[in-house]
């Protein structure tokens, strides 16, 4: 017995199984639909609004750029997760090597706390261009959100890496099956034998990057709301309010999405194992399908040269069949 508990302890998985909705059976493979149809939006629109900001010189501007680093995230975020996931409900197969599930997991969590410093970024650049107008070219300029961009970035970069570092570090010796479409931190994390302080620890700090940059989005907007409806009505008021009426439904949908995920298993009793797997899928794509379609309709900039856009793809075959030869 000794010697089998020493031999157990010693081995370690290789791969992990990420077998996500496979109690629907054979029906399984038709999810394979909705969720494509999801993503290829999600890219389409998310696509066309990154290249109508970067087209356009007029929306260079730093709220449209942090705009358009949504859009990035709205992109690359599906990209982690469902691809794998298209091809595992058609195929079956349901792998991923312990490297790709570490690659996915720093991925995945890295973009995850990227997107919450960008939302941070737009309620500190709403905040002086409302509160402080006359200072904000001198600090809302290429330098600061270089700085800005630098800190951040390097405080995710450290506080994820190490958590996935340490998640590296562990043995899997019992079971390599994860009910999930991708490899959640907490769900490798209960996989794993022995000590597993650390990589809850580790966790945590890994959820106190969102939490910390929602407090600063929570001082920015009430700040700036208190600004505005003490300031007299008029047509720059209704402006400010419609702007930072967009950005906080982007917040909304983003911070609810993430809270649902994260919630979803830690009552995990309380919901069925399918339904949490359908949140934290849903984290991924809705945000995607919902950003640019709030920022095509309710910014009005963005929805012009979005529709000069789509008009002029319109109508190009249309001149080509007329012009003769």
């Amino acid at each position: 017995l000794g010697l089998r508990y020493i031999f157990i302890w010693n081995f370690s998985h290789t791969e992990f199984f990420l077998i996500g909705f496979s109690s629907l059976g054979e029906h399984r493979r038709y999810l394979f639909l909705p969720f494509c149809v999801m993503f290829i939006f999600s890219t389409v629109c998310n696509t066309s609004l990154l290249y109508v900001i970067i087209r356009q010189r007029s929306l260079h501007a730093p709220m449209y750029v942090l705009i358009g680093s949504i859009a990035c995230v709205d992109i690359v975020a599906p990209l982690l997760v469902a691809p794998r996931m298209l091809f595992s409900f058609l195929s079956d197969r349901n792998e991923i090597s312990r490297a790709g599930c570490l690659l996915q997991m720093f991925l995945v969590h890295f973009t995850g706390s990227f997107q919450s410093t960008i939302l941070l970024g737009m309620a500190v650049d709403r905040y002086f261009a409302i509160i402080l107008p006359l200072r904000y070219n001198d600090v809302v300029n290429s330098e600061n959100i270089l700085r800005f961009t630098f800190v951040y970035v390097l405080r995710n970069t450290i506080i994820v890496s190490s958590m996935v570092i340490l998640v590296g570090r562990l043995t899997f010796c019992a079971s390599n099956v994860l009910y999930h479409c991708f490899c959640e931190h907490q769900l490798v994390v209960n996989l794993a034998c022995g000590d597993t302080t650390k990589n809850y620890i580790a966790g945590f700090v890994n959820f106190c990057i969102p939490t910390v940059d929602f407090l600063g989005l929570a001082y920015s907007y009430v700040a700036i709301f208190v600004v505005i409806f003490r300031s007299a009505a008029g047509e720059s008021r209704q402006k400010a309010i419609h702007t930072c009426g967009t950005h906080l439904i982007v917040i909304f949908i983003t911070y609810f999405s993430s809270m649902t995920a994260f919630l979803a298993y830690r009552v995990k009793h309380a919901i069925p194992a399918d339904y949490r797997v359908l949140i934290s899928c849903m984290y991924f794509l809705v945000p995607g399908c919902c950003n640019p379609v709030i920022y095509g309709i309710r910014t009005k900039e963005i929805r012009e040269q979005l529709i000069k856009l789509f008009h002029c793809t319109k109508i190009a075959p249309q001149y080509a069949k007329t012009v003769p030869l």
